[in-house]
């Protein structure tokens, strides 16, 4: 029996790679104007940095391996479940860390400064608001994440429609 791979699950996995990219490169990797790893490294630790990419590497790994796991088939509830819950939580973390600051102000004192330093020279299309603004990497980042979880939740309920379509047919054929 051949697999059938969706349009679906195969840009989901092109998403997951991009933030795999996204997370193994972003803290070590010089990307011109899109990071500035000096003033991280002035920041954040070599152990520090190593620990943290090390578990959002891990984190879209395991993703990964679910996805590429039940691509082409029926993904159990529990994957389903973890393949939407976990990426929202992520996302929850983007939103408090940079959205919410930026756009509302909330929290937004606190992180001016190690934001300035860490970013301040990095490439933003964005104004600045509230003394802060997301830059383009992260920007870009946060979009592809969304995006993925936006994919997540439309293969999780076509593939449950598909399934009660292709019984309804198989229950009239047999009738």
């Amino acid at each position: 029996m051949k697999k059938e791979i969706r349009i679906s699950e195969k840009l989901l996995l092109a998403g997951l790679c991009l933030i795999l990219v996204f997370m193994i490169v972003q803290d070590w990797v010089p990307l011109g104007s899109l990071n500035d790893i000096q003033a991280i490294r002035e920041e954040h630790s070599f152990n520090e940095l190593i620990t943290v990419t090390l578990i959002n590497i891990t984190q879209i790994l395991i993703l990964m391996g679910l996805v590429v796991t039940f691509m082409g088939k029926r993904y159990p509830i529990w994957v389903k479940i973890w393949l939407i819950i976990h990426p929202i939580c992520i996302f929850a973390g983007v939103l408090l860390d940079w959205w919410i600051p930026y756009l509302f102000g909330y929290g937004a004192e606190q992180r001016v400064e190690r934001y300035n330093q860490m970013f301040g020279d990095t490439h933003s299309f964005l104004p600045v608001m509230n003394g802060i603004v997301p830059n383009t990497l992260h920007y870009l980042f946060h979009v592809t994440l969304l995006i993925c979880i936006i994919i997540v939740i439309y293969i999780s309920f076509t593939s449950l429609r598909k399934k009660k379509k292709d019984y309804n047919s198989f229950s009239e054929n047999t009738n």
